[in-house]
């Protein structure tokens, strides 16, 4: 089994890093691979509607979603990764998991997904509820710990110092790695994923 963890950052070993870095421990305990995936420092816009990954498979943009799609795909859980910037995720992350969303989204579903922010002060809580978004739209079970899921700090140095911060990523990978391990068993055992039902699209506009 493998998790990908997303590091939305512009920074590729600032904060959010350390905490996904913590996130990765417990994971490797359990024998489960990770990987860290930095989507860079440049600019990632977000989806224009063109439909063309429709076409092609992949976004027609290129860039980090389109790089992390085969990551995706060889994926078992996700976790995304973001700093705080202006009380919300940064831009760049939100983009990409958009974009990523879009064109990839069948490679997401079903697949547990876990949420990790950072910050200096505030600003997490509206971070976390803003990129839980699309893992709930793709019915990804969303794995929690024992409080938010967010570290503090202005380094990689200061998050290692909020020990309740590391703490809870670490109960993060640990839950991530407890359920991915009771998909496995269920899947051995012939339980299937369900089947949501389609054709229902409500316009409110009369």
């Amino acid at each position: 089994m493998k998790v990908l963890l997303i590091n939305g950052s512009p920074h590729k070993q600032g904060c959010t890093w350390a905490a996904l870095c913590e996130v990765a421990k417990p994971l490797q305990a359990a024998g489960i691979e990770t990987e860290i995936y930095h989507i860079g420092a440049a600019p990632v816009g977000g989806c224009v509607g063109c439909g063309g990954c429709a076409k092609t498979g992949e976004c027609v943009f290129g860039g980090p979603p389109a790089e992390a799609l085969q990551l995706v795909k060889d994926a078992d859980g996700i976790v995304f990764g973001a700093p705080v910037h202006y009380a919300t995720a940064a831009a760049s992350m939100l983009g990409f998991m958009h974009r990523l969303a879009w064109s990839g989204g069948n490679y997401l579903r079903h697949k547990p997904a876990a949420i990790v922010t950072s910050a200096r002060r505030a600003g997490t809580t509206t971070a976390i509820e803003a990129m839980e978004k699309v893992p709930q739209f793709f019915e990804m079970p969303l794995i929690s710990s024992t409080y938010w899921p967010m570290v503090h700090g202005s380094s990689a140095e200061q998050v290692a110092l909020d020990a309740e911060g590391c703490q809870i990523m670490r109960n993060l990978g640990q839950n991530m790695a407890w359920i991915l391990k009771c998909i496995e068993a269920g899947q051995a055992a012939g339980i299937k994923a369900p089947k949501p039902e389609r054709g229902a699209w409500t316009n409110f506009i009369r």
